[in-house]
């Protein structure tokens, strides 16, 4: 079968194709129309599709729409029920039902050729979940958690995966959620609700979870794979912070306290959710699946011998699941994912004659990785746009910002150089069987969702990717599957002694991330990055600016 998925009801809206249970081809809209998270996730939005990363998952599979045997929308308005009902305070949310059942046709007039009668709504969780359970490698038989704001009813799902087949076993009705009350807190700390919502698992290190006994009474486990989330008093626990303004002491122990009251009711979710199922492998999705603080603490207490987060593990995610979900129940076996680098990529003669087009002075090395180990090792950073880009939030190796590890101002510099704010931590990439030497914490970790301890004889070595809490969010690289990624680091490695590099997504604050060569030409041009490796050629930031030569065909400058 021959299935797109769809999201696009609340924010980052996706495609993604399946044919026969493989996942071909995913893609968020952000990436094609250069808006951060696609759209604002409000009512009045509700209608827009991801038009261009649907056209471009058919593209890359040579479809056209009525080649296709059916599409799979991430929301089934049938499930829904109005938001004063459910306790929500959004008086137009109607809108999104509206719009969404009238998606089919929607979807007619932006896929020419496509027949509405195959549009199929799939419930908003569910898709969450077989993002998570169908996509997972070795997980014909596992437990799955979902938790995010909000889907058609409720904010979370407890459900188990037996080979093709999911069973949903406890879902939590609206207004509780989890994942609307970390909305409102980076709302009330002066950030971008329902985007900037890892800005405050940064800030919740710097800060001493003191007021956590007051939200317990706010945010607690109910014991029976339920809990509570609603009315949290925000003013009373600490003054809003505008978004100007500097952050203080107290608006790093609200964040550090919600962080705490989310993993304690996590791990509560997951202990009562093996004791429904005694799986050994528990699959998360959902935003909340995001939180890598908390992803850590239940890999680490949690009753499950092995934790797979979904790498789009947002909404973005669900349409894949979607699909996977629709592939399943037709008789597809879905395959797990091999990679997140599920999106655009061009052949090197294609990066040539960008490259010519746009008349800069590039050159082509004899081995791009040996170039770009050598840039790191004199302190330099470099921009590396390599392969097909990432589906989901993280840079992993191949829409990246990289630099040396070894110096503790390259922290600061990489902020400056993205202008973001100075407490976000920046991540560190290293060789799959040098990382238990350096760091402790769930392995392999390809995604960069699980924070690891760092040893203390690495901290001083690599403090650029050392948090303030003494960890880091790692990526591990498996050479197999990334080999351009594993001979950098390992001719790095050569040169410095240090088998980890850099690793933060190429982009500045506020917009996506670099997808296609024109992007990441802007960004190169636009921020003090002192080398571009895109594809096989290197772009020199001296003679990006001052040289009137084009190209070089393998001489080194």
């Amino acid at each position: 079968m021959r299935i797109l998925g769809i999201n696009a009801l609340f924010h980052d809206p996706a495609a993604a194709l399946v044919i026969d249970g493989r996942t071909v081809a995913a893609a968020e809209e952000e990436r094609f129309s250069r808006r951060k998270h696609g759209k604002r996730p409000v009512p009045f939005s509700a209608w827009e599709l991801p038009e261009k990363a649907a056209a471009w998952c058919l593209k890359r599979a040579n479809l056209r729409p009525q080649d296709l045997d059916a599409v799979a929308y991430s929301f089934d308005p049938e499930l829904a029920r109005p938001a004063e009902e459910m306790g929500l305070d959004d008086p137009w949310d109607h809108l999104r039902l509206t719009y969404a059942r009238e998606v089919p046709g929607f979807l007619e007039t932006a896929l020419p050729g496509l027949d509405p009668g195959i549009v199929r709504f799939v419930p908003h969780h569910m898709a969450h979940a077989a993002s998570s359970a169908f996509a997972a490698p070795g997980a014909e038989t596992s437990s799955v958690l979902v938790l995010d704001g909000r889907g058609e009813r409720a904010s979370h799902l407890a459900a188990r995966r037996i080979r093709g087949r999911l069973e949903a076993l406890c879902a939590q009705d609206l207004p509780h959620s989890l994942g609307l009350v970390y909305e409102e807190l980076t709302e009330h700390l002066g950030f971008l609700r329902s985007s900037d919502e890892f800005k405050v698992m940064a800030l919740a290190s710097h800060g001493t979870p003191r007021m956590l006994p007051e939200l317990r009474r706010h945010v607690y486990p109910t014991g029976d794979g339920g809990f509570r989330a609603a009315a949290v008093p925000w003013h009373e626990l600490c003054a809003p912070r505008g978004p100007d303004e500097a952050w203080t002491q107290d608006h790093a122990d609200v964040a550090a306290s919600a962080q705490a009251a989310l993993e304690e009711t996590l791990l509560d979710l997951a202990r009562w959710l093996h004791g429904q199922t005694h799986d050994s492998v528990l699959t998360l999705a959902g935003g909340v699946a995001l939180n890598c603080v908390a992803n850590s603490r239940i890999a680490r207490e949690g009753p499950f011998s092995r934790v797979w987060v979904q790498p789009a593990a947002g909404d973005a995610g669900t349409a894949l699941g979607s699909a996977l979900l629709l592939a399943a129940g037709g008789g597809d076996e879905p395959e797990p994912m091999a990679g997140a680098d599920l999106g655009r990529d061009w052949s090197e003669a294609e990066l040539g004659a960008w490259l010519k087009t746009a008349a800069v002075p590039f050159d082509r090395p004899a081995d791009i990785a040996a170039t770009v180990a050598r840039a790191l090792a004199d302190n330099q950073i470099v921009a590396w746009f390599q392969g097909r880009s990432e589906y989901g939030p993280r840079a992993l190796g191949h829409r990246s910002l990289l630099a040396h590890p070894g110096h503790a101002g390259n922290l600061e510099r990489l902020n400056d150089v993205k202008g973001r704010e100075q407490f976000r931590p920046v991540a560190p990439m290293v060789l799959a069987d040098r990382a238990p030497e350096i760091f402790d914490g769930p392995m392999p970790s390809p995604y960069m969702l699980f924070v690891h301890d760092v040893t203390e004889t690495w901290r001083s070595r690599i403090p650029a990717v050392v948090h303030v809490d003494g960890t880091a969010r790692i990526q591990t690289v498996d050479p197999v599957r990334e080999p351009l990624v594993a001979r950098m680091l390992g001719e790095f490695e050569r040169l410095t002694g240090l088998p980890v590099v850099v690793n933060t997504s190429l982009n500045t604050a506020g917009r996506p991330m670099v997808d296609d060569p024109r992007d990441a030409l802007e960004c190169f041009g636009s921020s003090p990055v002192d080398l571009l490796a895109i594809g096989p050629y290197a772009i020199r930031r001296g003679a990006f600016f001052h040289s009137s030569d084009t190209y070089d065909d393998g001489a080194a400058r």
